[in-house]
């Protein structure tokens, strides 16, 4: 089977930073913390688990050990519980993440209404409206009736949306009774770039295979964005996940990854989808 790679995909500077933050610590420390997982993906944190690292989702459950705050942040609230109890701290917050904490910080400090549009459910989110009080998520557009009227409204978006879903927000919100919009681009651009190598690769194939975890936002939209173009996609862990079944009637295959999906993923799935 013939099968093309989009020409971005896989790793993002600030997974890999997280990742390499850590390795380090583990080789420096018997016991390493993580805070929640460290990046959406399965088959890395059960590597790093290997070698040392426990997924935590409270501080009830560090005992004498250091603590990493994962790539996607968390509010000021639990950093200032982690600086209380004396330990540790490493911090793998990616500086997009961070970014968009100060700007939320900023915006309140600015008299707006901080409007964050994205998924209330998903950690970053969590961590950054946890740097302004109040914060009101939105992310469809039955979702505008939480807006105050008349109100001064300071936007922002979760890194890992797409700049079409942003900019039709934008549009819904703009359509409402406000004083002042002040509009904040806080997307991720290595995550613009993986989808826009997505959707170029979708017009060259005729099945496309989004590879990451399930719970990877960023996998999540590309594969959202991928059959938006009318092309049969599927949406894998990993070569594991696949059925010979999916491909029949295929002659030309597509693969991209989230942000979060480790090289040997892709290479694995590419080189065992090119010997069928």
């Amino acid at each position: 089977m013939k099968v093309l790679r989009a020409d971005k995909l896989g790793f993002c500077n600030g997974v890999e930073r997280a990742i390499g933050l850590a390795e380090n610590a583990l080789e420096r420390k018997d016991k390493v913390y993580s805070f929640g997982p460290i990046i959406h993906n399965k088959e890395v944190v059960d590597r790093l688990a290997e070698k040392g690292l426990s997924t935590v989702e409270s501080l009830d459950q560090v005992h004498n050990g250091t603590v990493l705050i994962r790539s996607h942040g968390v509010s000021p609230q639990v950093l200032a519980a982690i600086d209380q109890t004396d330990r540790e701290l490493v911090d793998a917050t990616c500086v997009l993440v961070r970014r968009a904490q100060d700007i939320v910080k900023q915006l309140h400090e600015e008299g707006y209404q901080v409007v964050m549009i994205g998924d209330a459910n998903h950690p970053e989110v969590k961590s950054i409206i946890g740097y302004a009080p109040d914060v009101i998520v939105i992310d469809r557009p039955q979702d505008l009736d939480r807006l105050p009227k008349g109100a001064k409204l300071g936007v922002v978006v979760q890194t890992t949306h797409s700049q079409k879903q942003f900019g039709e927000m934008l549009g819904h919100i703009a359509t409402r009774p406000f004083r002042e919009i002040r509009a904040v681009n806080t997307l991720c651009l290595e995550v613009a770039r993986r989808q826009e190598a997505a959707l170029a690769l979708c017009s060259r194939v005729d099945i496309m295979f989004v590879l990451g975890g399930h719970h990877s936002a960023n996998t999540q939209e590309l594969a959202r964005l991928c059959r938006a173009q009318g092309v049969t996609t599927y949406h894998l862990e990993n070569w594991g996940s696949f059925s010979r079944e999916y491909v029949n009637g295929h002659k030309t295959a597509g693969i991209t990854a989230g942000a979060s999906t480790p090289p040997w993923v892709i290479d694995e799935f590419i080189k065992n989808l090119e010997a069928l």
